[in-house]
């Protein structure tokens, strides 16, 4: 993913809404983050609107921009008390609906809308179930006000189906105004009509998910494509052969188990000449990020790969680089009792975090930013 940080400066205010001085005793506060994904990130002054707009609520803080000309999509991660972000989220949508049309948008990513998806995630004193009714809040909102159909995914979603994001997004944009019309896929908010302006939304909670890349010597995206089966929570489907796919006895197809649970992977180009395995870490605590590191490493080194560095989109929790250094510290019989920047730095030179760009800890680990 050609990736574009841009770290821009923290929107503060001297109240928030509940009447909080800046400079209380800020562990009482109520936070959540907002991650909203935007079908768009090639056009500087679309996304400037959107940004500015965010920044002009009171009590957000605008933490990160990661616009990616490849991909086409803009990733934004806002931090404040509920209401406030909820207001940013459905603000920001609104004029993402009225400046992209997704009759003219191409990407890499699989996409299905304008505002593509919009997670709610409990951070200081929050909870999933207070940011699934701010998902459903910002379903009704945008529904009723701009007529977008919005499905509910992760913890807010209403059946099994649904959990799974990519299981939404099954069909991209070019096929979901096949699946809108049935009745197993009818929008939990909005019409069942296929808007080809906007597209579809989802919206939900979910705990905290890195977004991470790992690149590959190579130009050969089935390579990368391979990896991530290998890796990845559903794995491969089996076929025969002849190239067919397997059936259970229900008639579905059977797949090989991932490595990992909690693993979203899929081969993307960065550049013509780099492939990556671009990956969801889901759940840090079942698939921690060295870990997933090391398994693509070892990936690649048994097709005659080499794995040459990797990216972080976003920020990242202080824990997860400090139990990557001192994983890597230990495998290199090392001792860990040496400095935490010491130890970040470690965990960055090793996974190759600075390779595409400068990997700032002040910028990019969120308890540091």
């Amino acid at each position: 993913m050609t990736v574009l940080s841009v770290i821009l400066k923290i929107h503060t205010v001297d109240d928030n809404p509940h009447g909080m001085k800046v400079g209380a005793n800020l562990m009482d506060e109520v936070l959540v983050e907002c991650v909203p994904n935007f079908s768009e990130g090639r056009d500087a002054e679309i996304i400037d609107k959107i940004t500015n707009c965010i920044l002009s609520v009171n009590g957000v803080s605008l933490l990160d921009v990661d616009m990616g000309y490849d991909f086409n999509r803009t990733v934004i991660t806002i931090v404040g008390d509920p209401e406030s972000v909820l207001t940013a989220a459905i603000e920001s949508s609104k004029i993402a609906y009225r400046l992209i049309n997704m009759e003219n948008h191409t990407g890499e990513h699989s996409r299905m809308g304008a505002v593509d998806v919009v997670p709610f995630i409990p951070l200081s004193n929050a909870t999933l179930e207070l940011c699934t009714e701010l998902s459903e809040r910002y379903a009704k909102e945008i529904s009723s006000s701009c007529g977008i159909p919005i499905y509910l995914y992760g913890h807010a979603a209403r059946n099994q189906s649904r959990i799974s994001l990519p299981n939404i997004r099954k069909g991209e944009y070019e096929g979901i105004w096949k699946k809108i019309i049935l009745d197993e896929w009818k929008p939990d908010y909005g019409p069942s009509i296929f808007i080809p302006k906007s597209g579809v939304t989802a919206t939900g909670s979910r705990n905290m998910l890195i977004a991470y890349n790992v690149n590959l010597n190579t130009s050969d995206k089935s390579l990368a494509n391979k990896i991530s089966g290998i890796i990845r929570t559903s794995g491969i489907l089996i076929k025969d052969n002849n190239g067919f796919k397997v059936l259970d006895e229900y008639g579905k197809p059977t797949r090989t188990t991932g490595i990992f649970p909690s693993l979203q992977a899929a081969g993307w180009m960065y550049d013509e000449n780099t492939a990556q395995v671009s990956m969801n870490l889901t759940d840090i605590n079942v698939s921690p990020l060295h870990e997933v590191f090391d398994a693509c490493c070892k990936s690649a080194n048994q097709r005659g790969l080499r794995v040459t560095g990797s990216e972080l989109v976003g920020l990242v929790p202080l824990n997860v680089m400090l139990d990557a250094g001192k994983y890597f510290l230990q495998k290199q019989q090392r001792s860990t009792g040496i400095s935490e920047a010491e130890i970040i730095k470690i965990a960055v030179k090793t996974m190759g975090l600075d390779e595409l760009t400068p990997f700032d800890p002040q910028k990019k680990i969120i308890e540091y930013f």
